[in-house]
């Protein structure tokens, strides 16, 4: 006979109801799949777009190339001037975090088969979108679309350029050895043009900034054409005054001129050792010269307590006498040199440390900036004490990655998939290049970085200017 603890298992009605509640719950699952999981934290903000331009609800919310929301719906707005835009709500996830207030957003094609996705990219503003914000329209930026970039090349930009084809065609025909000819003598042209076009290119050069301030020196110079004119039919009067006394007193200076210039090209390069010098003395008492503006006053008190505090030092000077005696006997014992030699020994033996430590601080303020953190670490807290403040950050899956043991550095094949690690950066040290590397490498997607960051970093941290910039 069969008992009757034959439990869930023995029941073909319970077992029947589990395989349909399984089967709702996975329907239920995969009709919301593009709006996101459920029962996971999101925070819901709006956007405002120039265009929808195709996208649907559903499409990808990504930063970074990273999956961070979805879009949920989309609706047409009527501006106040009669334009029209597209108002998108975004569900984004609360991992995200809030996004900052100067954050800009662009439709981007996920394929050419005209998949989109909103691309967002975080700005660095302290204020930030809450739920159920709006995003201003003023932070979109509008995309370029496939067919606007072909609809360039209409039925009248296709003749033009083959009338264009054809006239040069016919402008080079026949010309094949005066063509070579004219090549062969751009050799040296081209080749002295390279370090003119490297001085050009140089940031150093400012070459942007002149054409620039041209510009405007050409805007501004414009209205006062007419005085120009009459500034230059004024000038023929004065250089008709000065033919008259051309000779003998401008000849005279124009003829001493020469040895005037030639005693100074001898005795000026004598003169840039005393100069250099000069720079790097001025230079190396700027941040003494930027403290004085805040010592100052504690220097003027300190003089002012002098003026009372010298009239009583004869008698100090009285009772030093006997610590002097005890100092120059101290001095006269045969022993004393042998431990100054040794300490000097120490500082010398340290000074290369020193040397190679000390940029870390003066010119990157590392070690200012470690404290900070640290205290910053532990600074939320309760009535109990206070905590360590920290973030789980799940490392990416694939071959050799940092979620595991690994046989070598991760090196893809997808983008997340890569190993960056920097062990020694620069710090401005002897034999580095002047940038302090730490904090302020960037990160180079979908390349594995071992070492310090292609390129010159800048040399300052943050809150620390580097020396010789300006404050």
């Amino acid at each position: 006979m069969r008992g009757r603890g034959g439990g869930i298992a023995g029941n073909p009605v319970l077992i029947g109801a589990a395989t349909v509640l399984v089967i709702l719950v996975a329907v239920f699952l995969s009709y919301n799949a593009n709006k996101g999981l459920p029962f996971v934290p999101t925070y819901q903000v709006k956007a405002e777009l120039p265009s929808a331009a195709q996208l649907t609800v559903g499409n990808d919310v990504k930063v970074g190339g990273t999956r961070i929301g979805a879009v949920t719906a989309l609706k047409p707005r009527q501006l106040e001037n009669g334009r029209v835009i597209a108002v998108v709500d975004l569900t984004l996830d609360k991992d995200a975090g809030p996004l900052p207030k100067d954050s800009t957003l662009i439709v981007r094609p996920r394929s050419a088969l005209g998949l989109k996705y909103v691309e967002i990219t975080r700005g660095k503003s302290q204020a930030s979108f809450q739920d159920g914000d709006t995003i201003p329209i003023a932070r979109a930026e509008t995309p370029v679309e496939l067919d606007e970039f072909l609809n360039m090349f209409d039925e009248d930009t296709r003749s033009a350029s083959q009338v264009n084809l054809e006239g040069f065609g016919t402008a080079f025909a026949g010309r094949g050895e005066s063509i070579n000819t004219a090549i062969g003598a751009f050799r040296p042209l081209l080749r002295d043009v390279i370090p003119v076009m490297q001085n050009l290119s140089d940031p150093r050069t400012n070459l942007e900034r002149f054409v620039v301030e041209t510009g405007d020196t050409a805007a501004i110079v414009a209205p006062a054409a007419e005085a120009q004119a009459s500034l230059f039919r004024n000038l023929d009067t004065t250089m008709r005054a000065l033919n008259a006394v051309a000779r003998p007193y401008i000849q005279d200076s124009i003829t001493g001129g020469k040895p005037a210039l030639d005693a100074g090209i001898e005795s000026l390069p004598n003169q840039r050792p005393f100069l250099a010098n000069t720079e790097g003395l001025l230079r190396e008492l700027r941040p003494g010269a930027r403290s004085l503006r805040t010592a100052a006053p504690a220097l003027s008190d300190a003089l002012g307590a002098g003026i009372e505090v010298l009239p009583k030092t004869p008698a100090l000077n009285r009772r030093l006498e006997s610590l002097l005696a005890e100092v120059q006997t101290f001095s006269n014992d045969p022993l004393v040199p042998r431990g100054l030699q040794a300490t000097n020994a120490l500082v010398r033996s340290a000074a290369p440390t020193l040397d190679y430590l000390a940029p870390a601080q003066t010119v990157c303020n590392y070690i200012t900036l470690f404290f900070r953190n640290i205290s910053s670490l532990l600074s939320e807290g309760d009535k109990n004490g206070t905590w360590q403040r920290f973030i789980i950050v799940a490392a990416p899956v694939g071959p050799n990655s940092e979620s595991g043991p690994s046989s070598g550095p991760a090196n893809g094949p997808t983008i997340d998939n890569h190993l960056h690690t920097n062990p020694y950066p620069n710090t401005a040290s002897p034999g580095q290049p002047r940038e302090c590397e730490s904090g302020n490498e960037p990160y180079l997607a979908g390349r594995t970085v071992i070492g310090n960051v292609p390129g010159t970093q800048q040399g300052r941290t943050e809150g620390y200017a580097a020396q010789g910039d300006a404050r």
